[in-house]
């Protein structure tokens, strides 16, 4: 009986301990309860298809992650990887060099009139990359304030730069890279996401627009005055003046108008193709229990309390889209088996769409 008594005490014990570390072990978030809207699934334009399945592939090798994808004016392929290496290749994937490597991670890049090329380093900052590789760093601050989460890039005619600085909280170099970032970032839901104007002639940046939850792809409209911005946390796309100065989204302004609401899955990259098109890339399909915990903060606190193996994480999906800019889509491609997942992005060339992804060992491609 003595033994019994024991070993009931013993147990009590350990679930209280267990249960005092599930309400009460030091989390990294202060979540924000929100109100996420009805999960869409995917129908109507974004009904089950397998356009994605069976891609072309190009192996990288050893590297990893070609997470943003461009073709060069030199007819030269680029791809920035998870190591930090900028790789260069032949258009078909053939003569791989690494171009550069700038000791952080570059999550998205674009290139000046002057050839340079203009990276969002996720470590660093903002940075150009000269033709003869050297690199210089542009803006790693704003107001004072550091830039903690470059994300994604575009430079205009004007050669002013506009990038996303994902994050105000979570810096990739503080708390475990790129991916580890941007889950707490989203599962915070603090809105501290912005995006910044970086002015050559002046040297100086400034906020455009500011209160997005996980701010990431960026895009301007053919004639220069707007600005496309993927939302990832809340599933949205904006379109937002150029013009606009320290705008906060939620706050709403004729300045800021939203594209597209309600997303099936997390917005990534926005790039432009060709014939007016802008494609868009979904990291992953949105989740039910993220959805469902987002006006109970607490449980997210917890989530991060429990093995990394039981968060609530996307599963693998491919899913890009094609929109115009007055928000009609116009192509919607998936992998709904997952065989090539996490697709961040979409590359058009004259003869190909290169598929741009978070962790593969490979860049996929389909004939356009």
């Amino acid at each position: 009986m003595a033994a019994k008594t024991l070993a009931a005490w013993a147990a009590a014990l350990i679930l209280l301990a267990l249960a005092a570390y599930l309400a009460l072990w030091p989390v990294p978030i202060k979540a924000v309860s929100w109100k996420a809207p009805a999960l869409p699934g995917y129908t109507g334009v974004h009904a089950p298809n397998n356009k994605l399945v069976g891609l072309n592939i190009i192996p990288l090798g050893a590297e990893a992650g070609p997470e943003h994808v461009v073709l060069g004016r030199d007819g030269k392929l680029y791809a920035a990887v998870a190591s930090g290496n900028i790789l260069r290749m032949n258009p078909d994937g053939s003569a791989q060099e690494v171009f550069a490597n700038t000791g952080g991670r570059v999550l998205g890049f674009d290139f000046d009139a002057a050839g340079h090329m203009i990276a969002a380093d996720a470590i660093k900052g903002l940075l150009a990359i000269s033709p003869d590789r050297k690199i210089t760093v542009l803006a790693d601050q704003v107001n004072g304030d550091p830039i903690r989460y470059a994300d994604a890039v575009v430079v205009a005619g004007t050669g002013k730069v506009y990038f996303s600085d994902a994050s105000r909280h979570f810096a990739p170099a503080t708390w475990g890279g790129t991916f580890e970032a941007a889950v707490l970032d989203i599962l915070e839901q603090s809105s501290t996401g912005r995006i910044l104007e970086y002015d050559p002639s002046t040297r100086t940046t400034r906020i455009v627009a500011k209160g997005l939850s996980f701010a990431n792809g960026v895009a301007l409209s053919r004639d220069e005055q707007s600005l496309f911005v993927a939302e990832t946390g809340k599933y949205r796309v904006w379109k937002i003046n150029v013009a606009a100065a320290n705008l906060d989204v939620a706050q709403g302004s004729a300045q800021a108008t939203m594209l597209f609401d309600n997303l099936p899955g997390y917005p990534d990259n926005l790039m432009r193709g060709l014939d007016g098109r802008i494609w868009l890339g979904f990291s992953g399909p949105r989740s039910p229990d993220v959805d469902g915990m987002a006006d109970k903060p607490f449980l997210r606190e917890l989530t991060l309390r429990l093995p990394r193996s039981m968060w609530p994480l996307p599963k693998g999906y491919g899913h890009v889209m094609g929109f115009t800019e007055d928000g009609k889509v116009v192509a919607d491609l998936q992998d709904p088996a997952g065989a090539y997942p996490q697709t961040t992005g979409l590359t058009e060339t004259a003869d190909r769409l290169y598929v741009q992804n978070l962790h593969l060992k490979v860049l996929g491609w389909l004939p356009r």
